[in-house]
């Protein structure tokens, strides 16, 4: 069983460092809307206890909210 977990943390660790990889020619507003986004869909999904309409609903209003913080004016 610990090898199991051993690989699920392995890979997880591997999938965020290829994310954060990926934001690297983002600019701050689509930082903003993708960690918004991020946050949002963990939000949801522990509010409708794991639902997926939850899960996708709050990285919706997390990705609009993320968008409109620090708008460039």
């Amino acid at each position: 069983m610990k090898a199991k977990q051993r690989f699920a943390l392995s890979t997880l660790a591997a999938a965020m460092l290829i994310g954060l990889g990926a934001c690297s020619g983002m600019s701050a507003q689509d930082k903003n809307t993708a960690v918004g986004a991020g946050v949002g869909a963990v939000g949801g999904a522990v509010l409708t206890g794991g639902s997926a309409v939850g899960t996708v609903g709050g990285a919706a209003v997390g990705g609009i909210i993320g968008h409109e913080v620090n708008k460039p004016q």
